[in-house]
């Protein structure tokens, strides 16, 4: 015969029924293993409640000493509302800056009140991998290095392309410029840039990905754009290609405009750059930000010492190199014979330095662009052999085509 089967409301409703029979109820009270202050308690709910009051209750306080005052609440609310994007932490640090003499709870408080008001929405988990900050090592004030990339484009209500270029300090996180461009070239950039340089002065080097205007294919990996750069003393960085998260601040930047500027998108582009100038003005002075413990970066940010000069400086290279200015074809004349460089240096000064075995090393300013062997080939520097081949043979020497007959 199979053991039957009860539970703590079958037993309660057992009592019940047997005290209507039983009188005396300290027997009754033994006969169930429960104090007569149970049985009592037991009996005083049932006749008031019914059989809803046999089943358990919360033994949590209907009032808390430490509950967050309603008003407070509110506020709390209300701020978030106004900024859905963010969190517990970031509306602890904004309501304390405002009103720095109210109690405002903890944030793991601020966190379950939005939740009682359904304004938190889960994320779902990833794996977390530990950060790469090596490219920001040196960054030990402002203007140290600047971090400049596209956030990727898309399109406004109107139908038409936006590409917000965007220019951060990597120290401050300063947001310099958030600007949507026409074209992401170096026609449309660089007015940008100098237009940034003047009201900020210049920073030491500046931080880019791999892709145009920044960067290219040619000697060096440089660009007009980096040309520029170098002759103003600013050292063009570039992250590893395929390591975004050497950029990683600035990175991270951008999943915040796009979550608070770009989603969804303004009717049309004059719209949407009035989102970036808010933004902007919201990022950098009202926003915390945790890295910088929970202060603004307009509150980090000064600007450089280094003003934008009215006139480019010339290269200088040390008296024991050879100085070699590059032709508007891109090559330069080495021993009697044409050398092919860059038409990205084109009228551009070359130091030329003397190593062992008769092999020669060029620069652009800092910028390693080859090595020349004692035969006066070429080894561009940061190619493979093949890359260097492709290279060189889509930029043969204009003499060559000029005695090969037309057929």
């Amino acid at each position: 015969m199979p053991w039957g089967k009860t539970c703590v409301m079958d037993e309660r409703m057992r009592f019940i029924v047997a005290m209507e029979e039983e009188e005396n109820v300290a027997a009754l009270c033994r006969e169930f293993g429960i104090s007569r202050k149970t049985g009592y308690k037991l009996m005083g709910r049932y006749a008031r409640e019914g059989a809803d009051g046999l089943k358990d209750r919360s033994r949590a306080p209907l009032h808390h000493p430490n509950e967050v005052d309603a008003a407070l609440e509110e506020r709390i609310v209300a701020l978030r509302r106004a900024r859905p994007r963010w969190g517990p932490r970031k509306l602890l640090a904004r309501l304390m800056t405002v009103e720095p003499a109210v109690g405002w709870p903890a944030a793991s408080t601020i966190g379950g009140i939005l939740k009682q008001h359904g304004l938190v929405v889960p994320r779902r988990r990833r794996g977390v991998t530990p950060a790469d900050l090596s490219p920001f090592v040196a960054c030990t004030g402002p203007n140290a290095a600047w971090c400049v990339d596209f956030k990727g484009w898309f399109r406004t209500g109107d139908g038409r392309r936006c590409d917000p270029l965007t220019i951060s300090d990597a120290f401050s996180r300063y947001l310099l410029r958030c600007q949507a461009v026409r074209r992401p070239n170096e026609c449309q950039v660089r007015p940008l840039f100098e237009a940034t340089f003047r009201e900020y002065g210049l920073p030491r080097a500046i931080r880019s990905d791999n892709g145009p205007p920044f960067a290219s294919r040619a000697a060096g990996g440089l660009s007009r754009l980096s040309v520029w750069w170098i002759k103003l003393g600013i050292r063009a960085e570039r992250i590893t290609p395929g390591r975004p998260a050497e950029n990683g601040r600035h990175e991270r930047m951008h999943r915040t405009l796009k979550e608070e500027a770009c989603m969804p998108p303004a009717a049309g582009r004059r719209a949407q750059q009035r989102r970036f100038d808010e933004f902007r003005r919201s990022y950098n002075d009202e926003r915390p930000h945790e890295a910088l413990d929970n202060a603004t970066p307009g509150s980090r940010y000064e600007a450089s010492p280094r003003p934008y000069p009215e006139r480019l400086p010339e290269l200088a290279y040390p008296d024991a190199w050879q100085i070699r200015r590059v032709r508007p074809s891109g090559e330069i004349k080495w021993r009697g014979a044409t050398i092919y460089i860059s038409q990205v240096l084109a009228d551009e000064p070359i130091g030329i330095e003397p190593i062992d075995d008769g092999a020669w090393r060029l620069y652009f300013g800092p910028v390693l662009l080859g090595t020349l062997n004692a035969a006066g080939r070429l080894h561009l520097a940061g190619y493979r052999r093949r890359e260097r081949d492709a290279l060189r043979s889509r930029m043969a020497p204009r003499a060559a085509l000029a005695t090969t007959p037309v057929t």
